[in-house]
C-alpha cells in the first residue's frame, strides 16, 4: 500500500521546485534590476530606520524619501558621470582611429629610452624588435577602442531596455524598503534551517553586501577621484576617463590604479618629464597608495572578516562570471561559503569526538 501522506508530501515539494524555477525563469531577464534593488535596499535600510523613527505613521513616506535621497547621492551621480564617460570614450575612440593618439608610438619612445640591461632582458623573450612590439602594442590598442566604442554604442541602442530594468528596480527598492521587514520574516519563515543559523546567515549577507559595496565604491571613488585630479592637473588628455579606469582598477585588491599611473610614470622618465614623473610616482604610491592601504581594511576586510587573498580573487571570478555585478557576488559568495563551513565545523569535531569517545569506551 502506498503512503498517501508521503505521496503528497513529494508531490508537493516537485509542485514547489516546479513553481520556484518557472518563477525565477521569469525574472531571469530583469535580474540585474532585481538584484541591484535589493543590494540598495541592504545599504539604504539604515538610512530608512532613521527617517522611519521621525515618520513612525507614514512608512510608505518614509520609503520614497529614502528611495529620492538613494536617487540624489547615487543613482543621478553615477549616470551623469556615465554620459560624460562615454562623451570621451568617443573622443579617445576617434584619437586613436585617426592617428593622432598613437600608443605605439609612446611605447617607442619609451623603449628608446631604456637601459641596456632591460633590452638585454627583452631580448630573452624575443621583445627586442621594436617595430614588432609597436606594431602590436598599436594593434591592441585599435582593438581595445573599438570594443568599447562597440560596447558605448550597445548601450545607446539599448537606452528603452535601460530604462525599462530602471524604473524596474526603483519600484522594487521602494517596496523592499518599506516592506523589507515582512519579506524577511516570510522568507526565514520558509527556510528549512536552524534558527541560530538563518540568523548567523542572513547577518553575514547583510554585513558583506554593505562592507563590500560601500567599502569597495568608498575606495574606488577615492582613488578614481584622486587619480583623475592628478592628469587634468598633469593635462593628461581624457583624465575622467582614466580616472573611471582607476576606480575600476581599484576594486581589485592588491592590484588596484597602478596598473594605469604606473605606466604614464615611466613615460614621462623615459621621455624626459622627469618632474612629471616623480610627482605622479610619489602621488600614485603615497596618496593614492595609502587610501587603498588604510580605507580597504577598514571598509572591508576588517567587516567581512576575509584575507585580502580571497577578496581578491572572489573579486576577479565574480567580474568574470557576472560581470559589474560581480564585485559584489563574488566576495558574497565566498563570505557565506566561509560561514557556511563555520556552521559546519563546529557540529563535524562534536561528532568526530562522540565517535573519539565511544571507541575509547
Amino acid at each position: 500500500m502506498f503512503n498517501n501522506h508521503s505521496l503528497h508530501d513529494k508531490a508537493f515539494i516537485l509542485l514547489l521546485i516546479g513553481v520556484s524555477i518557472a518563477f525565477f525563469a521569469v525574472l531571469f531577464p530583469f535580474q540585474g534590476a532585481v538584484f541591484w534593488a535589493v543590494i540598495f535596499a541592504v545599504v539604504f535600510t539604515p538610512l530608512h530606520k532613521k527617517i522611519l523613527v521621525r515618520l513612525p505613521k507614514y512608512p510608505t513616506i518614509a520609503a520614497l524619501i529614502t528611495l529620492i535621497l538613494c536617487l540624489v547621492l547615487v543613482i543621478l551621480p553615477l549616470i551623469l558621470l556615465s554620459i560624460s564617460l562615454a562623451k570621451e570614450a568617443a573622443t579617445i575612440y576617434e584619437s586613436v582611429h585617426s592617428g593622432e593618439m598613437n600608443f605605439g608610438q609612446y611605447f617607442q619612445q619609451i623603449y628608446n629610452a631604456m637601459p641596456q640591461w632591460v633590452l638585454d632582458l627583452l631580448a630573452r623573450f624575443n621583445l627586442n624588435d621594436p617595430k614588432v612590439v609597436q606594431e602590436k602594442v598599436s594593434g591592441i590598442s585599435v582593438q581595445a577602442s573599438q570594443y568599447v566604442a562597440t560596447k558605448m554604442l550597445a548601450i545607446g541602442q539599448n537606452t528603452m531596455g535601460f530604462l525599462v530594468s530602471f524604473c524596474i528596480m526603483l519600484y522594487l527598492l521602494f517596496f523592499f524598503l518599506r516592506d523589507g521587514k515582512t519579506l524577511i520574516r516570510k522568507i526565514l519563515a520558509a527556510t528549512p534551517l536552524d534558527d541560530a543559523h538563518k540568523r548567523k546567515l542572513g547577518a553575514k549577507f547583510i554585513t558583506v553586501v554593505r562592507a563590500t559595496v560601500k567599502g569597495n565604491l568608498a575606495v574606488a571613488a577615492t582613488q578614481g577621484a584622486l587619480g583623475g585630479i592628478i592628469f587634468w592637473i598633469l593635462g593628461i588628455e581624457a583624465s575622467l576617463l582614466w580616472g573611471v579606469v582607476m576606480a575600476f582598477l581599484s576594486l581589485l585588491p592588491a592590484v588596484g590604479a597602478a596598473i594605469v599611473w604606473g605606466p604614464v610614470a615611466i613615460y614621462y622618465f623615459a621621455t624626459g618629464s622627469t618632474t612629471e614623473g616623480l610627482i605622479l610616482a610619489a602621488y600614485g604610491a603615497g596618496i593614492m597608495g595609502m587610501v587603498d592601504n588604510v580605507l580597504r581594511p577598514l571598509l572591508v576586510g576588517k567587516d567581512t572578516k576575509m584575507p585580502d587573498y580571497l577578496i581578491l580573487i572572489s573579486t576577479l571570478g565574480g567580474l568574470s562570471l557576472f560581470g559589474l555585478t560581480g564585485f559584489v557576488i563574488g566576495p558574497l559568495i565566498a563570505a557565506l561559503f566561509i560561514a557556511v563551513w563555520d556552521l559546519f565545523a563546529p557540529q563535524a569535531h562534536i561528532s568526530d569526538s562522540a565517535e573519539v569517545d565511544n571507541s575509547a569506551r
